[in-house]
């Protein structure tokens, strides 16, 4: 068996990295983290505090997806301590999401498109909406 720790990071497709960027900073809040110096553009942020990174990587080919949420496509997903305040900041950023709070896997679910497409789940341990 692999002696595994945890995800160290996840790598996504973009096209534009500087919308990407305003979007990961502005209204996801994550911080941008030292990157070395590929041959490639890119950006690199740190995923709360245990870390876990987020690596954005521009790509033009045909790995990007064209249409609506699908929540069995290829996405990341990261816990949230409040679904509720997930939902809020959401709305008050005008990002169009697809809720479930009470979601099959057991736990409320949240999903989102970043600019690029790339679906986004955001999940809570328990249900605190009002």
């Amino acid at each position: 068996m692999l002696p595994i720790e945890g995800i160290h990071h996840v790598s996504i497709c973009v096209r534009d990295l500087e919308r990407s960027k305003l979007f990961y900073e502005n209204v996801i809040g994550l911080k941008e983290i030292e990157r070395p110096p590929f041959d490639f553009a890119g950006a690199w942020y740190a995923v709360g505090n245990t870390g876990q990174q987020l690596h954005l990587i521009v790509h033009e080919g045909e790995t990007l997806r064209q249409g609506e949420i699908h929540t069995r496509d290829g996405h990341f997903a990261v816990r949230v301590s409040s679904y509720k305040a997930a939902r809020q900041w959401l709305d008050e950023h005008g990002v169009p999401y697809e809720a479930r709070p009470h979601a099959k896997a057991g736990f409320p679910q949240i999903y989102v498109l970043d600019p690029d497409r790339n679906v986004i789940e955001f999940n809570a341990e328990v249900l605190d909406q009002a």
